[in-house]
């Protein structure tokens, strides 16, 4: 069981807070959802539970079968996708996969010689990042997230940049894989991102009125 735990915790840009005043336990026993439109500050939600952008207040802890983990340590046990996260462009896909499971052990059932043909490009296995579409990213990016062998999966927009066969492909690849995982997703209200959340989370109830 993995959980992450926020204490009066609050996010300000300047004077603009982001959030504030939000205290919960997010555990592997669901999966959640932080909604939000355009500008929201879910993203910055996001990579606050990750651990990425500090809190301007209150307190953010991670522990794993109830021990305590600093936070380098729980880093180690989360993997991370974005649309805007940055790919090496002068690799090729195998390249990618190779050094970034070099980094981040795959997990058991995976073989990550195999990532190209389960991420559905191994017509481009071989071809460098910067020549694949925006939607082949995507799955790249989704494939090496969501195939880590790691307790937390966080998902910004997944689904950003896929057409309908990626999307069904998304969709199912987290049914195979979230089994006693914490997934966190932030979406613009897509149903596609998270039908598989068991709770929600409205960033725009913790901003301040």
């Amino acid at each position: 069981m993995f959980e992450i735990t926020l204490k009066g915790a609050g996010k300000r840009f300047n004077r603009d807070w982001i959030f504030r005043h939000w205290s919960q336990t997010l555990t592997s026993a669901e999966s959640y959802v932080v909604l939000g439109g355009n500008g929201s500050g879910k993203s910055t939600a996001l990579r606050t539970l990750l651990g990425y952008a500090p809190l301007s207040e209150g307190s953010l802890s991670f522990s794993e079968k109830g021990t305590p983990l600093p936070a380098a340590k729980a880093y180690r046990r989360m993997s991370f996708c974005s649309p805007y996260l940055e790919l090496y462009e002068e690799l090729t896909v195998m390249e990618t996969a190779r050094f970034h499971f070099s980094l981040k052990p795959a997990l058991p059932e995976i073989d990550p010689g195999e990532i190209a043909r389960i991420t559905r490009l191994e017509h481009a296995a071989d071809r460098p990042v910067k020549h694949l579409s925006s939607g082949m990213k995507q799955r790249l990016r989704l494939g090496l997230a969501l195939y880590s062998d790691t307790a937390v999966v966080f998902l910004d927009e997944p689904t950003s940049n896929l057409d309908r066969s990626g999307v069904e492909w998304y969709n199912e690849t987290v049914n195979d894989v979230r089994k006693d995982r914490l997934f966190i997703v932030a979406s613009n209200h897509q149903a596609d991102e998270y039908a598989f959340c068991t709770q929600k989370i409205n960033v725009e109830e913790f901003k301040p009125r």
